[in-house]
């Protein structure tokens, strides 16, 4: 049985229409809920290993956080980390985290 696949693409395309208003916070946390399973669902197939964990943080912190807290406003900081490269791995994980998301 072939896994479905989640591409880089397809995440960034998401992030992209709630960055510009096209959907909501809400849309845009179902989206996560209804797609990211790391069990049964490919992750970034043939994305170097960086680019996938970046995805993969960035799906569970959208799926598991509450609405009120997303900063639609720094939406490109999630952006900006699955297309990191590896040097700057860590500095574009820790401002996602930081400031993509309310205290």
């Amino acid at each position: 049985m072939t896994k479905n696949n989640i591409s880089k693409t397809q995440l960034v395309e998401q992030l992209m229409q709630w960055k510009n208003k096209q959907i909501s916070a809400e849309q845009l946390q179902d989206w996560m809920v209804s797609h990211y399973e790391p069990d049964e669902v490919d992750i970034g197939l043939g994305e170097c290993e960086w680019t996938i964990e970046a995805m993969n943080i960035v799906m569970n912190e959208y799926e598991i956080a509450k609405l009120d807290k997303f900063r639609q406003e720094n939406a490109q900081l999630a952006i900006d980390f699955i297309d990191t490269d590896e040097s700057r791995f860590n500095q574009t994980r820790h401002l996602f985290l930081q400031d993509g998301f309310r205290d």
